[in-house]
């Protein structure tokens, strides 16, 4: 019943649903990491945004390496700020703001230096390319709580002077000429004394998953309908195979030639028998050419057949 599933036409429709299914595992499997990731930042902010800011003696280590569930921990700095190294980051995104994001190095207690993100300045009006103002930070010995974020990489493009492309720690430290910690930097949130005028602090981050999961979901069923497509258009030839065998069953105990059987099936079709210039289609000569095959099997039989005239 099935048999001409192995044939070699059929046997290419199968690879072929194998590979669009493949193709579409992949695909789900894929949303289905992306969504694995963002369940994991959503937890690095549940676990720590809002935790108990933890001293700098107990937190130097995160300053040269951060852990991945490290991130957004709390700390206390106390020290002073070095505003003549600041820089400022382009292309950053605060909300649906474009603008920049403020570096400044700042040196501890104990003598290390370790860089402090003051927040987010708009795009500036006055030149093209730079904020308006950057605003100083306090002087003299300040207390200041940050959360930690991981360095980021390094990118293929330039920036002006005073400026980065990205918050990457290695470079900003070649551009200082002096050693900082470069495996984290501080997003500050609060500083005490606090200044007449101060960056806008960067927005809290959203504990959204996203679509990944019914994105993932959908390309996981697009792999079953490829094979349950393949099986209904299986059992539709199957059908079909059957319906022929019944047929030529049939004309068999008619006595008809399997040509005129055809010209039977295919007669059965409505066709369009003149074109728009008058003259007759394909279809009407091939219909013509049926009735001149089944005049003269006719004839034969009838001459066959003794006292027929």
């Amino acid at each position: 019943m099935y048999r001409f599933l192995a044939s070699s036409r059929w046997i290419g429709w199968l690879l072929l649903v194998c590979l669009f299914a493949t193709t579409f595992v992949f695909l789900g499997q894929w949303q289905m990491d992306r969504r694995d990731t963002a369940l994991t930042e959503i937890s690095h902010v549940q676990r720590n945004y809002d935790a108990e800011p933890i001293e700098f003696q107990a937190a130097d280590a995160f300053f040269e390496q951060l852990p991945a569930d490290g991130k957004w921990t709390p700390v206390t700095l106390r020290g002073s700020y070095l505003p003549e190294d600041d820089v400022v980051v382009r292309n950053r995104i605060s909300g649906s703001r474009p603008g920049y994001e403020v570096l400044v190095p700042f040196r501890t207690t104990d003598g290390s230096v370790v860089i402090v993100d003051r927040g987010f300045l708009p795009i500036g009006n006055d030149e093209a390319g730079r904020p308006d103002s950057v605003p100083a930070p306090p002087e003299g010995t300040v207390e200041v709580q940050v959360r930690l974020k991981a360095s980021e990489p390094t990118l293929d493009r330039g920036a002006p002077e005073g400026q980065l492309a990205s918050i990457d720690l290695p470079t900003y430290e070649q551009q200082l000429g002096y050693d900082i910690s470069t495996g984290s930097y501080g997003l500050m949130y609060l500083e005490t004394p606090a200044p007449a005028e101060a960056p806008a602090q960067m927005l809290r981050p959203e504990e959204d998953e996203g679509p990944h999961l019914s994105y993932s979901l959908q390309w996981f069923a697009f792999g079953v309908l490829a094979f349950i497509g393949f099986g209904y258009a299986a059992k539709q030839q199957s059908r079909i195979n059957r319906e022929d065998r019944e047929e030529r069953a049939e004309a068999a105990l008619r006595g008809e030639e399997p040509v005129l059987h055809q010209a039977h099936r295919m007669r059965k079709r409505p066709k369009k028998l003149v074109r728009r210039d008058g003259s007759p289609t394909d279809e009407a000569t091939e219909d013509a050419y049926l009735d001149e095959l089944e005049r003269q099997a006719a004839a034969e039989r009838d001459a066959e057949v003794p006292g027929s005239h």
